[in-house]
């Protein structure tokens, strides 16, 4: 690359974000990573060395993450790749599910990607080669056979929709969308659900064990490289060969 390119992470301090952020440093990618928990920023900061930069953030303030990405602009003067990797999984069932923790769902897994995407966009806009939005979705937006509750599920399946409509409404402009879509993954959402429910969910992947976070980066990474650029609109389904009918 003839010049530095800039990657904006969302959800930077949890377990897939640092591996997404730790993929993309490693093609000398200048990284913003965003986040809500502060102290474990600076400790990345720290461990990754100046070309990553930490940015508290509380993603469902559609105010803060305007202003984020104008102190973005004014550091870096625009955005070449974003990845939406924030989001969670609160397992209340339906038809239990009380209207904070709806509206806390979506707001976590899709409107913040929505707002984002919004306000990087305009940091595209002028600059060299094709840039990239990835978000991360899940299988739980498809595949109906897993313990995902509905919300969950609405939240992902409106991140697709987004996907999709974006890539075919800057297809001219050269930014690429893209979903990707992975199953069980050993993150510390791990943690939300029963030992039982857990086991059950590995059980019926192909390979007898969750997927890793660095593997999922590394398909975040061909994205944001050359490769990537004459994907778009696709949901990439990570889920080693579960779900084929």
């Amino acid at each position: 690359m003839t010049k530095q390119s800039v990657a904006v992470i969302t959800g930077a301090a949890g377990g897939m974000g640092r591996a997404i952020t730790a993929a993309l440093l490693k093609d000398g990618r200048r990284c913003f990573g965003i986040d809500v928990n502060h102290k474990a920023l600076e400790e990345m900061e720290q461990d990754l060395g100046s070309s990553f930069r930490g940015l508290k953030v509380d993603l469902t303030d559609a105010g803060q993450i305007a202003a984020c990405f104008e102190s973005i602009h004014q550091e870096a003067g625009g955005v070449d790749i974003l990845v939406n990797n924030a989001g969670t999984c609160l397992m209340s069932e339906f038809p239990n599910i009380p209207p904070a923790e709806l509206d806390l769902q979506m707001n976590l897994n899709f409107s913040s990607a929505f707002h984002c995407s919004q306000a990087a966009i305009k940091l595209m806009q002028g600059r060299d080669g094709v840039r990239k939005i990835i978000n991360i979705s899940s299988n739980g937006a498809y595949n109906f056979d897993v313990f995902d509750p509905p919300h969950y599920r609405a939240s992902k399946a409106a991140l697709d929709t987004l996907t999709k409509d974006l890539a075919r409404r800057f297809a001219r402009d050269k930014i690429s969308v893209n979903s990707i879509a992975p199953a069980m993954t050993e993150t510390p959402l791990f943690n939300v659900v029963s030992q039982e429910v857990l086991d059950a969910a590995i059980a019926q992947m192909p390979h007898g064990r969750p997927m890793q976070p660095t593997e999922v980066a590394e398909w975040v990474r061909f994205l944001a490289s050359p490769a990537g650029d004459i994907s778009s609109g696709n949901v990439i389904i990570l889920n080693q060969g579960r779900d084929v009918r």
